[in-house]
């Protein structure tokens, strides 16, 4: 009888986590969505082609070496191809489906840089750089954080989700490519308004139902942590959203659907890091913390003169960071739901362990990450060049780089 339940329970783990790959891959075409409404009607398709081309190649990657390398092995900073091919996988466990669980994650993760460079990246060096950033910097950071022996992971760093592996890995990747990129044609003084505002609402949507599989689905099982996991997903997000929508409110006069959106995203970005590892009015307070924070963070590109165009670094590199930096203040190893086995924050009488961890974490992501895809950045532009002449950033992208439109008339 207690081979059968145990049977049962893993039946049960795995068809959470075929549910949650499945989730997590439909976020990427969420995020074509979300980006595709924010660009002008001239790029929308050379958006989703970005988005798109994530899909084609990464999944390839992760299958011949970059689950291997970022999963297997007892190293400190690099996993080995013992699973190469998914050989050594036994089918009548979760392992295989976990492996190919997390191989949407590492889809998703080039696609969220796609946002900064949109409106003027040549598709080809898109191509070449998605595979190459995705092995030279995604496979090792993700390692340092979860492989067998990662060094962070053994030092003690949490990162229930990919808060700091994908958001703020992906966030600092951005800001070093459009240092090389350079900014649009006419910004700031002209700032393009979003062309489709109910493509962003539709992608919104679409990437808080896949989060769900994104955080929950981290959990490994369909247990409590998935619940606490579930819940905390709902309401950081709600939380932050939220927030924004009253700062905006504040500051502009206007509660404004881009503000909402953007504000949804950031608290899924927020929780990541921390949704199995916090009580649920610690992620409500974590989103009405770190919603306006990336609100007033989105302004700081006028400032300090860099062009993200979709707001990558706004919300993700620095959603992301404050989630990292809340788990240290708010982890609860006695949590609702939570199983334990990990240092407790500040607040629930861990001391500064913990914190500090995630700060070492943090920096040593955004230092790796930021020297690696700039030096990947530069190699291209020296080679096949990075940037689209201004003849065809003027014309758009999608009737020059894929000889399509979105949008045609008829008679």
């Amino acid at each position: 009888m207690e081979e059968q339940i145990a049977q049962a329970a893993q039946t049960g783990d795995m068809a959470w986590i075929l549910v949650s790959a499945a989730l997590v891959l439909f976020m990427t075409p969420g995020l074509a969505f979300f980006y595709g409404g924010m660009v002008r009607s001239k790029n929308v398709l050379n958006m989703f082609m970005m988005n798109f081309w994530c899909l084609l190649v990464i999944p390839l990657l992760w299958v011949v070496a970059g689950y291997s390398l970022a999963f297997t092995g007892e190293g400190k900073f690099l996993g080995n191809f013992d699973n190469a091919m998914f050989k050594g996988f036994d089918f009548s466990t979760i392992d295989p489906m976990w492996a190919i669980f997390l191989a949407t994650f590492a889809a998703i993760t080039p696609a969220l840089i796609s946002g900064a460079v949109a409106d003027r990246i040549k598709f080809s060096a898109w191509a070449i750089f998605v595979p190459i950033w995705s092995l030279l910097v995604y496979v090792p950071v993700t390692y340092w954080i979860y492989g067998g022996g990662g060094w962070l992971k053994e030092r003690g760093s949490l990162d229930f989700a990919g808060g700091t592996t994908i958001h703020i890995n992906a966030g600092i990747a951005a800001l070093a490519m459009i240092l090389v990129l350079g900014k649009r044609k006419g910004w700031p003084e002209k700032i393009p308004a979003p062309h489709n505002m109910p493509f962003v609402m539709l992608g919104t949507g679409i990437l808080w139902l896949g989060w769900f599989g994104f955080n929950a689905g981290s959990a490994g099982a369909a247990n409590g942590v998935a619940a606490q996991a579930w819940i905390n997903t709902l309401v950081a997000a709600a939380a932050a959203g939220l927030a924004w929508a009253i700062t905006e409110r504040i500051r502009d006069g206007h509660f404004t659907n881009l503000g909402v959106a953007s504000g949804i995203v950031a608290g899924l970005v927020i929780i990541t890091p921390a949704a199995g590892f916090v009580t649920s009015g610690s992620a409500i307070l974590m989103g009405l913390i770190g919603g306006p924070i990336c609100a007033l963070a989105v302004g700081l590109k006028k400032k300090f003169g860099y062009d993200d165009a979709l707001d990558v670094i706004g919300v993700h590199f620095v959603g992301g960071l404050v989630g990292s930096v809340l788990l240290g203040f708010f982890a609860d190893s006695a949590g609702l739901f939570n199983e334990g086995g990990f240092s407790d924050g500040v607040f629930f009488g861990g001391g500064s362990h913990l914190l500090v961890e995630q700060i070492v974490a943090n920096v040593v992501t955004i230092a790796y990450s930021f020297v690696v895809t700039f030096i990947i950045a530069k190699a291209l532009d020296a080679t096949i060049g990075l940037r689209v002449s201004e003849d065809v950033e003027t014309e758009g992208l999608d009737i020059r780089e894929h000889a399509e439109t979105a949008y045609t008339s008829t008679i």
